[in-house]
């Protein structure tokens, strides 16, 4: 590899947008590409989902991934049907949750695309799912862990490492050396004084950075426990169910842990909790597997789950949706754009005596948005659905990084990075995180737009 080689940057996802987080990174004749998300949200985003890449796959040597979440591992089952024999790096729960993640998303395509032709709603005859289970299990044997903080020689003069970031477990950010220069991946940067994870650990160096930028206008309050018993006592008023849509992997299990507190501590009533998310029950056994990296003690765990009701079967769902006492619900998905949550959905969206209780980032085009934004219907399943349910909001139980834990990420970088790429952000707040790096340490910074193409010299 010539030293003087310039590398060129393909931004495949996640720029000027919060999904489909793709990197694409070209030395010579070395192809490696960083995270392979799903692009959701926007129908105009997901659409891109069944387009192939814009490169020749099979010519990519490895991937990188640096978390779990669909929108970083949801695209690798159609990565290898169109070609790709290479090597997939992630840390071991990373590997774990994506197993996970990818069944799941391809069971919900499944499902859907046969209620589709069930009750033909869909313009596309049949419809077909994006990917089928079979297609997410032909990934798991190109999967393999690297432990962190360890370098790994990927080709001659090009190596990586993982490093802790607290987002959710096994999520890292990536250290990329090629020839001397630096590249730095934040992936989703986790919170400072998360009750499960453990604080992020910060680069020190960095010649070209990419920086998530989910919540780069934004500051999450202190006092989060707080605002959720006040919704849920709020909620409780109206002696209807509450319905908590909400990510599988860390938030419910995060949501799971509050309550449980909140209860013990009765600082909110004694009513029936449930969670009903097979892959956040999934998601608990790889807590209990990989205890170094997170802070939530077995006991506590074990305790957690004997007094929150784990739902298993569809038909269990069925039966809880159609108690008629209050309760609380935790389903997927965390943006309502699939899962159990639907089911839930038909049943209270219509009820004076519900409640939506919103509690993480609720991307462009999905219902959890519409919900946020007051919508009076909502589509799902082929059909309009009138919402009488209340929304309420809680700020403060995301997993991301905040503008401020954002900034003080970047605290303890020795050098002046020569670019800086903020990513993974809807405009506003990929320019506001701009505008404020800019204030605090006096670096400038770009915004890429979706499939941009940048080349800096190496």
């Amino acid at each position: 590899m010539n030293e003087k080689e310039q590398v060129k940057i393909q931004f495949l996802g996640a720029a000027g947008t919060v999904t489909g987080s793709k990197y694409l990174i070209e030395i010579s004749d070395k192809k490696i590409l960083v995270d392979c998300g799903l692009f959701q949200g926007l129908k105009e985003l997901r659409l891109r989902n069944w387009a192939p890449l814009p490169f020749e796959v099979s010519s990519l040597d490895c991937v990188l991934i640096t978390h779990g979440h669909l929108d970083h591992v949801g695209y690798l089952p159609l990565l290898v049907k169109q070609g790709f024999t290479g090597n997939i790096y992630a840390t071991q729960p990373t590997i774990e949750i994506t197993k996970l993640i990818l069944c799941d998303s391809a069971r919900i395509h499944e499902e859907d695309a046969e209620r589709a032709n069930s009750f033909r709603y869909s313009k596309h005859k049949p419809a077909k799912p994006l990917y089928t289970v079979k297609d997410a299990e032909a990934v798991f044997p190109f999967l393999f862990p690297k432990t962190n903080n360890q370098w790994t020689e990927l080709f001659p003069k090009i190596s990586f490492r993982f490093r802790y970031n607290g987002h959710i477990i096994g999520s890292v950010f990536i250290e990329l050396k090629i020839n001397e220069k630096l590249f730095v991946f934040s992936g989703d940067i986790g919170r400072e004084n998360d009750p499960l994870m453990r604080m992020p650990e910060k680069p020190e160096q960095a010649d070209i950075l990419f920086i998530d930028s989910t919540y780069g206008n934004r500051l999450h309050p202190n006092n989060t426990k707080e605002l959720l018993a006040d919704a849920v006592n709020k909620a409780c008023l109206n002696n209807g169910t509450i319905l908590i849509p909400s990510f599988a992997v860390e938030r419910t299990q995060l949501l799971m842990y509050y309550l449980w507190q909140l209860k013990n501590e009765k600082l909110i009533p004694s009513i029936p909790i449930y969670m009903d998310s097979p892959m956040g029950t999934n998601v608990l056994d790889v807590f209990q597997r990989n205890p170094v990296w997170h802070k939530l003690s077995n006991d506590d765990c074990s305790k957690m789950c004997r007094d929150i009701k784990i739902i298993q079967k569809y038909e269990e769902t069925e039966h809880v949706a159609n108690i008629k006492t209050s309760k609380i619900i935790i389903a997927g998905s965390g943006m309502a754009s699939g899962g159990r949550v639907l089911t839930y959905f038909e049943h209270y969206l219509n009820d004076l005596k519900a409640t939506i209780l919103l509690v993480g980032f609720q991307g462009e085009g999905t219902r959890g948005r519409e919900l946020l934004q007051g919508a009076k219907e909502i589509k799902m399943r082929g059909k309009l659905w009138p919402v009488k349910a209340n929304v309420l909001l809680v700020e403060g139980l995301s997993a991301h990084a905040d503008q401020r834990e954002l900034i003080n990420w970047l605290s303890e970088l020795k050098n002046r990075p020569s670019k800086i790429f903020i990513t993974h952000g809807e405009k506003e707040s990929s320019k506001a995180l701009s505008e404020k790096i800019k204030t605090v340490y006096g670096w400038n910074s770009e915004i890429p737009e979706l499939n941009q193409i940048t080349e800096v010299k190496n």
